[in-house]
């Protein structure tokens, strides 16, 4: 009976970079990236790799006779910790030896192709009474509850369709938060609501880019500095532009006697 062959190189930096990709475009920090695919290396017997991580490609290297290096890009980033929870578990079956190269791999592609978010009417409601708690956070009324759940709904709502017909992701949230201005303000108008102020702080929480902040952050302190950088300017672009959109709508109707 012959034993199977050794994992090559090639083999191993599939494998790493697939999860790496995977904890990148899902809202891993780029320490724990690079943190990851380390191990995953050396849990395939190869403890002398690189990898460089930034927010839009991951550079992976494995020096010795079979030198290999490999570069992906990434274009699209979004937010789902499930992921990341699960290559990390299957890291810590390679390290313990678990996992071959190919399994590995075939289960990384598996969860890479899997669509574990929330349907998009969850998303929306999450979003409508998180709007509605942060306005009593805020301490806003109570009877402006249902106008800010309304506004923040709505605002989700609104930057998933921008999303989609306009590929420039901060020009999107300007026009969502566009929306939430003026839809805070037809309520107050028309005596649905009464103090604008909250209903619109609590409506744009949803869009606030709190785990980028996080993760800009947390970079930066773990010594990656041009992905803590890049992401905190992300971040601030976003804050801008969600600012712009509510500071139009104001200025716009402060000129139309607004209370």
């Amino acid at each position: 009976m012959t034993e199977p062959l050794p994992p090559t190189n090639y083999e191993i930096a599939q494998v790493c970079l697939l999860a790496g990709k995977i904890m990148l475009e899902n809202g891993g920090e780029t320490y724990r990236v690079e943190d990851t695919m380390t191990h995953v290396a050396e849990g395939f017997g190869v403890p002398n790799s690189h990898s460089f991580v930034t927010p839009t490609g991951i550079i992976f290297s494995i020096d010795g006779p079979e030198q290999t290096t490999r570069l992906i890009r990434i274009s699209a980033r979004s937010t789902d910790l499930h992921k990341v929870t699960v290559v990390n578990a299957i890291s810590r079956r390679i390290s313990k030896g678990d996992l071959s190269p190919q399994e590995a791999y075939r289960l990384l592609s598996e969860i890479d192709a899997a669509n574990t978010s929330f349907p998009t009417w969850v998303k929306i409601l999450a979003a409508a009474v998180a709007s509605g708690c942060f306005l009593i956070m805020f301490k806003g009324m109570w009877h402006d509850f249902l106008p800010a759940f309304l506004t923040g709904g709505a605002g989700l709502t609104f930057l998933g369709y921008f999303n989609r017909i306009v590929r420039i992701k901060f020009f999107a949230e300007f026009l969502a938060s566009l929306f939430i201005g003026a839809l805070a303000f037809l309520f107050v108008h028309i005596g649905f609501g009464h103090d604008l102020d909250t209903i619109i702080i609590g409506s744009v929480m949803p869009l606030v880019p709190g785990l980028l902040i996080t993760n800009a952050v947390r970079d930066l302190m773990a010594g990656h500095f041009v992905s803590g950088v890049s992401k905190g300017a992300e971040a601030f672009l976003t804050a801008f532009a969600i600012g712009a959109g509510i500071a139009f709508v104001l200025s716009f109707y402060n000129g139309e006697g607004m209370v």
